[in-house]
Protein backbone atom coordinates (compact mmCIF):
# COMPACT_ATOMS: atom_id res chain seq x y z
CA UNK A 1 0.00 0.00 0.00
CA UNK A 2 1.42 3.10 -0.86
CA UNK A 3 0.79 6.24 1.80
CA UNK A 4 1.96 9.64 1.40
CA UNK A 5 2.05 11.94 4.49
CA UNK A 6 2.22 15.24 3.01
CA UNK A 7 1.95 18.79 4.97
CA UNK A 8 0.80 21.83 3.12
CA UNK A 9 1.81 25.88 4.01
CA UNK A 10 1.23 28.81 2.40
CA UNK A 11 4.33 31.03 1.68
CA UNK A 12 5.67 34.15 2.51
CA UNK A 13 7.81 36.38 0.77
CA UNK A 14 10.35 35.32 -1.76
CA UNK A 15 13.31 34.17 0.14
CA UNK A 16 12.94 30.71 -1.08
CA UNK A 17 13.94 31.28 -4.47
CA UNK A 18 17.87 31.94 -3.45
CA UNK A 19 17.55 28.22 -2.76
CA UNK A 20 15.51 26.74 -5.31
CA UNK A 21 16.26 24.66 -7.96
CA UNK A 22 15.36 25.15 -11.52
CA UNK A 23 11.76 24.98 -11.64
CA UNK A 24 9.59 22.24 -13.66
CA UNK A 25 6.05 23.37 -15.42
CA UNK A 26 3.11 21.11 -14.87
CA UNK A 27 -0.24 20.66 -16.13
CA UNK A 28 -2.31 18.65 -14.58
CA UNK A 29 -6.30 17.69 -14.81
CA UNK A 30 -8.70 15.49 -12.92
CA UNK A 31 -11.16 12.96 -13.95
CA UNK A 32 -12.76 13.01 -10.60
CA UNK A 33 -14.59 15.77 -8.62
CA UNK A 34 -14.01 17.17 -5.14
CA UNK A 35 -15.91 15.26 -2.86
CA UNK A 36 -15.38 11.40 -4.40
CA UNK A 37 -13.78 9.21 -2.36
CA UNK A 38 -10.51 9.16 -4.50
CA UNK A 39 -9.15 12.04 -7.04
CA UNK A 40 -7.67 10.64 -10.33
CA UNK A 41 -5.23 13.23 -11.86
CA UNK A 42 -3.40 13.00 -15.24
CA UNK A 43 0.09 15.32 -14.67
CA UNK A 44 2.51 16.26 -17.40
CA UNK A 45 5.79 17.92 -16.75
CA UNK A 46 9.37 17.80 -17.59
CA UNK A 47 9.12 15.52 -20.90
CA UNK A 48 7.13 12.96 -18.39
CA UNK A 49 3.41 12.16 -17.72
CA UNK A 50 1.48 10.20 -14.85
CA UNK A 51 -1.78 8.94 -13.78
CA UNK A 52 -2.13 9.70 -9.74
CA UNK A 53 -4.89 8.11 -7.76
CA UNK A 54 -5.38 9.50 -4.28
CA UNK A 55 -7.42 8.91 -1.76
CA UNK A 56 -10.08 12.17 -0.78
CA UNK A 57 -9.27 12.32 2.92
CA UNK A 58 -8.91 15.55 4.63
CA UNK A 59 -5.60 14.36 6.35
CA UNK A 60 -1.75 14.87 6.10
CA UNK A 61 -1.78 10.72 5.79
CA UNK A 62 -3.35 9.69 2.47
CA UNK A 63 -3.19 6.58 0.04
CA UNK A 64 -1.43 7.50 -2.97
CA UNK A 65 -0.68 5.45 -6.20
CA UNK A 66 1.24 6.94 -9.31
CA UNK A 67 2.17 5.12 -12.56
CA UNK A 68 3.89 6.42 -15.21
CA UNK A 69 2.33 6.70 -18.62
CA UNK A 70 2.63 8.09 -22.29
CA UNK A 71 2.87 11.71 -22.85
CA UNK A 72 0.48 11.55 -25.67
CA UNK A 73 -2.11 8.97 -23.73
CA UNK A 74 -1.89 11.99 -20.96
CA UNK A 75 -2.19 14.88 -23.05
CA UNK A 76 -5.36 12.93 -24.63
CA UNK A 77 -6.94 12.60 -21.38
CA UNK A 78 -6.53 15.44 -20.38
CA UNK A 79 -8.26 17.20 -23.77
CA UNK A 80 -10.57 14.40 -23.86
CA UNK A 81 -11.87 13.11 -20.64
CA UNK A 82 -11.03 15.86 -17.99
CA UNK A 83 -12.05 19.43 -17.66
CA UNK A 84 -10.38 22.20 -16.59
CA UNK A 85 -6.81 22.04 -15.85
CA UNK A 86 -4.38 23.64 -12.98
CA UNK A 87 -0.83 24.95 -14.35
CA UNK A 88 1.94 25.32 -12.02
CA UNK A 89 5.59 25.55 -11.80
CA UNK A 90 7.15 23.33 -9.00
CA UNK A 91 10.29 24.67 -7.39
CA UNK A 92 12.43 22.08 -4.95
CA UNK A 93 14.15 23.72 -1.97
CA UNK A 94 16.13 21.81 0.41
CA UNK A 95 16.37 22.87 4.13
CA UNK A 96 17.75 20.67 7.07
CA UNK A 97 17.33 17.10 5.98
CA UNK A 98 14.19 17.76 3.95
CA UNK A 99 12.91 18.71 0.62
CA UNK A 100 10.18 21.35 0.06
CA UNK A 101 8.27 21.59 -2.71
CA UNK A 102 7.20 25.07 -3.96
CA UNK A 103 4.23 25.51 -6.26
CA UNK A 104 3.92 28.75 -8.35
CA UNK A 105 0.24 28.68 -9.77
CA UNK A 106 -0.64 30.45 -13.16
CA UNK A 107 -3.63 31.23 -15.12
CA UNK A 108 -6.99 30.83 -12.79
CA UNK A 109 -4.84 30.39 -9.95
CA UNK A 110 -1.90 32.98 -10.34
CA UNK A 111 -0.77 34.69 -7.20
CA UNK A 112 -1.51 31.08 -5.12
CA UNK A 113 2.54 30.19 -3.68
CA UNK A 114 2.40 27.09 -1.77
CA UNK A 115 4.86 24.68 0.10
CA UNK A 116 4.58 21.18 0.78
CA UNK A 117 6.65 18.86 2.65
CA UNK A 118 6.74 15.18 2.74
CA UNK A 119 7.38 13.30 5.86
CA UNK A 120 8.14 9.49 6.75
CA UNK A 121 5.53 9.75 10.01
CA UNK A 122 2.91 12.05 10.64
CA UNK A 123 4.16 13.10 13.80
CA UNK A 124 8.16 13.89 12.34
CA UNK A 125 9.53 17.22 13.04
CA UNK A 126 10.77 19.26 10.69
CA UNK A 127 12.71 22.95 9.97
CA UNK A 128 9.84 25.63 9.10
CA UNK A 129 12.19 28.12 6.70
CA UNK A 130 10.90 31.95 7.92
CA UNK A 131 9.02 31.94 4.40
CA UNK A 132 6.50 29.20 5.40
CA UNK A 133 3.76 30.83 6.62
CA UNK A 134 -0.12 29.16 7.63
CA UNK A 135 -0.70 25.31 7.54
CA UNK A 136 -3.14 24.91 5.07
CA UNK A 137 -3.05 21.15 5.21
CA UNK A 138 -6.89 20.34 6.13
CA UNK A 139 -8.23 23.31 4.41
CA UNK A 140 -9.71 21.69 0.77
CA UNK A 141 -9.93 24.97 -1.06
CA UNK A 142 -5.89 24.13 -1.42
CA UNK A 143 -6.30 20.99 -2.80
CA UNK A 144 -4.95 21.05 -6.55
CA UNK A 145 -8.61 19.03 -7.34
CA UNK A 146 -10.45 22.14 -5.76
CA UNK A 147 -8.48 24.69 -7.44
CA UNK A 148 -9.78 23.07 -10.67
CA UNK A 149 -13.70 23.92 -10.17
CA UNK A 150 -13.04 26.62 -7.59
CA UNK A 151 -9.77 28.75 -8.72
CA UNK A 152 -7.69 31.28 -6.83
CA UNK A 153 -8.63 34.18 -8.54
CA UNK A 154 -12.49 33.36 -7.31
CA UNK A 155 -12.10 33.55 -3.61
Amino acid sequence: MAVEIERKFLVTGDAWREHAGPGIRYRQAYMTQPGDRASVRVRTGNGGAWLNIKSATLDITRLEYEYPIPVEDAEEMIDSLCGASVDKVRYKVPVAGHVWEIDVFEGDNAGLVVAEIELHSADEDFVKPDWIGEEVSHDPRYYNVSLVSHPYKDW
